[in-house]
């Protein structure tokens, strides 16, 4: 990485160059996606059944966890 404050994502993006890192959380197995969530992310909305590709899901577990980050936000604004 060259600046000192920029993320490895940062870095990816743009050199253009798939991450390496696989103990990161935000890696995944897609070269196309430069194996980094991040910047899956920002090709705009996905569909639950191409996150679940991404993420060698299924749609129904993506789905699942769909739910349950909402009921924990939900859960978070309401207690405080």
């Amino acid at each position: 990485m060259n600046d000192k404050d920029e993320t490895c994502w940062q870095a990816n993006e743009n050199n253009e160059t798939p991450c390496k890192n696989k103990e990161c959380r935000l890696w995944l197995k897609c070269k196309a996606k430069q194996n980094c969530t991040i910047i899956a992310a920002k090709d705009g909305p996905l569909t639950l059944q191409e996150i679940g590709n991404l993420h060698e899901l299924t749609r129904m577990r993506i789905c699942q966890v769909e739910k349950e980050a909402i009921r924990k936000i939900k859960q978070m604004v309401y207690d405080t």
